[in-house]
């Protein structure tokens, strides 16, 4: 199973600096631009949780 980065609002939602600051973090983790990324989201269809993969074996 990969190494996931996961990010989860500080009160419920995801804000956009905090959607921000995950991009910046899978950034600086090397993670591909081409990984896909899954969210959770609320009833409201807010994004509650946002993950990703670190590394991911393409072969």
């Amino acid at each position: 199973m990969p190494a996931m980065l996961r990010f989860t609002g500080d009160d419920k939602d995801l804000t956009l600096d905090e959607l921000a600051q995950f991009v910046e973090d899978a950034r600086k983790a090397g993670v591909p631009g081409d990984n896909p990324v899954r969210a959770e989201l609320s009833t409201s269809q807010k994004i509650k949780e946002i993950e990703v993969a670190v590394d991911v074996d393409r072969s």
